[in-house]
């Protein structure tokens, strides 16, 4: 049984906190440091336009040095619930507005060493709007069929954890109901 004793703040960040924690290890005379970052939440949209395509975003990500093809997301602002969130972030980065909202699924990122949780909604019925990006975000807005991005994530063409896992679970639920 792992038992935190100690976290310390290493670095206060505008979306994430570094932390260095001390865990204790049950029935052993020692303990482990261990790397957390507490993010505070995030949502995606997969908005369906009326022809069944997929709006997608592509936008430059530092962490990977490139460009990524991905579901609009982003985080949660204070006092934010996930639906909001999604529904805000979906008109900033597409331009699109969401008609009805559905909850997909949730996923944490990267269990080994953050919190950060990701709500994913689908949406159809949306409606054109005009895009409203942050000063920092610079996103070329893509159409795509499920198949299409279905193969672009079994070809390596993206690796986005939440948009593997949304576009995947989206085809299940898909061709469940059909």
């Amino acid at each position: 049984m792992y038992r935190r004793i100690d976290r310390n703040l290493i670095h206060k960040g505008r979306i994430i906190d570094l932390y260095s924690d001390t865990i204790k290890i049950d029935g052993e005379d020692k303990t482990v440091t261990f790397d957390f970052i507490d993010h505070k939440g995030a949502a995606a949209m997969i908005p369906i336009d009326s022809d069944g395509k997929i709006i997608m975003v592509r936008q430059y990500r530092n962490a990977i040095d490139g460009y990524s093809l991905e579901i609009p997301a982003g985080s949660k602002n204070p006092g934010e619930d996930s639906t909001s969130c999604a529904i805000r972030e979906c008109q900033e980065e597409t331009g699109y507005i969401a008609g009805e909202v559905y909850h997909l699924i949730d996923v944490y990122t990267t269990v080994a060493f953050s919190n950060e949780r990701i709500s994913i909604f689908y949406t159809t019925g949306i409606k054109a709007g005009r895009q409203r990006l942050d000063d920092d975000e610079f996103v070329t807005v893509e159409r795509h069929s499920i198949d299409e991005l279905t193969d672009m994530i079994f070809n390596g063409e993206i690796t986005d954890a939440k948009t593997v896992a949304g576009i995947l679970a989206l085809k299940a639920k898909l061709e469940n109901n059909q």
